[in-house]
């Protein structure tokens, strides 16, 4: 994994996605229930900070940690052989609250979008559900993102539900 610890991240609104998401980028959020109880959060909680999503998508690259930590570098590989896009980014928050739990990337130089994704599991109490959580906000950050329009945004939304997908359930 080539070490990018020194650069700077590609926008400004770094923790954006635990909060209100900044103007000027496509916005998405899918919440899917993955099961019940808080055996299944906590694991599940555990398995996205151990890269779960990004694993159990295939497109996973690297990490600088064994778990998701404020800093940590990642990168995921976008596409295959040649035409592949290694997308360079960085942990900028961890979620450890006690109905919710999980990690948000920003992206770094190099990568062909520019902004923030959670990737998050949240404990219903009121009826014991539990739901994976991809929560987004992204902008063209290279000439092909920008050209791919739609496409680019289908595609998010694709490997959203796939990240969601990797995630233990329970019926």
């Amino acid at each position: 994994m080539s070490n990018e610890s020194g650069a700077t991240l590609t926008y400004a609104e770094v923790g954006a996605t635990a909060g209100t998401l900044p103007q000027g980028y496509h916005h998405f959020t899918l919440k899917r229930r993955i099961g019940s109880g808080r055996v299944l959060f906590e694991r599940a909680g555990g398995e996205i900070l151990a890269y779960r999503m990004q694993k159990g998508t295939g497109i996973f690259h690297g990490a600088s940690t064994p778990t998701a930590e404020v800093g940590t570098l990642l990168t995921v590989r976008l596409g295959v052989g040649p035409l592949a896009i290694t997308a360079p980014c960085r942990v900028v928050y961890l979620l450890g609250e006690s109905d919710r739990s999980g990690f948000a990337y920003g992206t770094l130089p190099g990568h062909p979008e520019i902004g923030e994704e959670l990737f998050a599991v949240e404990y219903d109490a009121a009826d014991d559900s539990v739901y994976g959580v991809v929560t987004a906000f992204s902008r063209p950050g290279a000439w092909y993102t920008r050209l791919g329009g739609p496409v680019v945004r289908a595609l998010q939304r694709y490997i959203a539900g796939r990240y969601i997908a990797a995630l233990p359930t329970s019926p």
